[in-house]
């Protein structure tokens, strides 16, 4: 061999992404070894599937375009031996949901697999359509997450191929209403959670993490719910604003809350955050709780203030922990002012990063093992926002089995096409494997 040739094959060696997989050959089993071959002779079948869905806007209130997302997908499932469900969600103003339910031998593990149909781009957003340079493409909801969607559909079709999709008992929920839920969401998601009851295991197939170029697993979640403070005040002559006869007023209250917030509450895996605020003589929010108007004049104290913001947290115990002391802190009043704070009752909770959620990501360490593919260390929960896999969080799971890629929820939008082949072979090969273990529960 020339010493030429040897330096380009060190070159090339060099070269080759860390996550490139062994050839299938190298895998032992016989069943795994088809589901590899399948996804990567099917890899153009689904990219176009995933241009076809990409393609449609189904921005969470276009709910014409929701439905038609999940009419697409649910062949792609009764092809398989699915039975497939509609869930109108008209009572919570919304499309509806997508489960579809495999039925196998009734003795390993119950499966739930997670995804939602629907995008924040509406229908009005200019970011519309769909570009590919390469192995990048570029689309509305292409990584968050119609991409996990396709991942779900070539795993499932890769066992299918196998012979191991014969046995699992899997169940599918795409929600049509991720991204801006319904409510009440004890409604909006009372078919998600009676599948979690009907589960052992959850995988969510949102975007996959990533972390100085290395996939990472995620094994929590954080909660999200909203909040509104109101302060009212005396009003009057801006000449005795502060002293005693006037007090400082509602802005000043307010302000005093706000940034009490960011000095005292600041502790690991918290987030809290301030979205709207009015004040003035009258301030009021709008019907949607996303703006308002407000009056007053600069020499005028003002009267009415509101703020509308968030709290994120991983665990109840810290959720109530949080809420008493923001409480506390809009309960010491400024004088000749008061406020009150009102937590929704419509939040996300949280997913805490539980053993059996740890004892899942070794699972898939192992299938990373079998595929030549780098181990993934559990990700920063901080990372991540709120999903629908929190509503289930009383089982195991996974987060972030779909694709990678970046700027989700922004114009311009990617996703990594190789990222699809990686994440369809490890979820093929982690599922087949679940529905082999014997379930712990009738």
């Amino acid at each position: 061999m020339r010493l030429s040739a040897v330096v380009a094959l060190a070159v090339l060696a060099v070269a080759t992404p860390s996550f490139a997989a062994p050839k299938a050959a190298a895998i032992s089993d016989a069943a795994e070894r088809k589901m590899v071959a399948t996804i990567d002779a099917e890899r153009e079948r689904n990219v176009q599937l995933l241009e076809a869905l990409v393609r449609v806007n189904s921005g969470t209130m276009n709910l014409a375009g929701v439905e038609r997302v999940g009419q697409m997908l649910r062949p792609e499932f009764e092809q398989l031996g699915f039975q497939v469900r509609w869930i109108p969600m008209a009572k919570v103003g919304r499309a509806g949901h997508l489960i579809a339910t495999h039925k196998g031998d009734g003795k390993g593990k119950r499966i739930l697999l997670i995804g939602h149909l629907d995008t924040v781009f509406e229908p009005d957003s200019p970011f519309q359509g769909w570009t590919r340079k390469g192995d990048i493409v570029e689309g509305p909801g292409v990584g968050d997450m119609k991409g996990g969607d396709v991942v779900i559909v070539s795993a499932l079709r890769a066992m299918h191929a196998a012979g191991t999709l014969k046995r699992a008992d899997i169940t599918v929920v795409l929600t049509g209403d991720e991204e801006k839920p319904g409510e009440p969401l004890a409604v909006a998601r009372e078919d998600l959670i009676a599948a979690g009851r009907a589960s052992d295991v959850a995988l969510d197939f949102e975007g996959l993490s990533q972390a100085g170029g290395k996939d990472v697993g995620s094994i929590a979640r954080r909660s999200s719910t909203s909040w509104t403070i109101r302060a009212r005040a005396k009003s009057g002559h801006s000449s005795g604003v502060c002293k005693p006869n006037a007090g400082c007023g509602a802005i000043y209250e307010l302000a005093r809350i706000v940034d009490a917030f960011r000095r005292e509450l600041p502790e690991p895996n918290l987030t809290y955050n301030v979205g709207v605020i009015l004040g003035g003589t009258e301030a009021g929010l709008n019907a949607e709780d996303t703006g308002g108007q407000a009056s007053g004049k600069p020499n005028v104290i003002a009267g009415e203030a509101v703020a509308r913001g968030d709290i994120r947290t991983l665990s109840p115990e810290q959720e109530a922990r949080v809420r008493a002391r923001m409480q506390a802190i809009v309960a010491a009043h400024l004088d000749k002012a008061e406020a009150e704070i009102e937590f929704s009752d419509d939040g996300y909770p949280p997913m805490a990063p539980t053993a059996g959620n740890r004892a899942l990501l070794a699972k898939l360490n192992a299938v990373n093992a079998t595929l030549g593919l780098p181990e993934m260390p559990a990700g920063d929960p901080a990372n991540r926002g709120a999903g629908d896999i929190s509503f289930v969080a009383f089982i195991d799971g996974l987060v972030g089995m779909g694709m990678a890629g970046e700027g989700s929820h922004a114009p311009g939008e990617t996703a990594d096409l190789t990222s699809l082949d990686r994440q369809a072979k490890r979820a093929a090969l982690l599922i087949t494997r679940l529905s082999r273990e014997p379930r712990a529960k009738p």
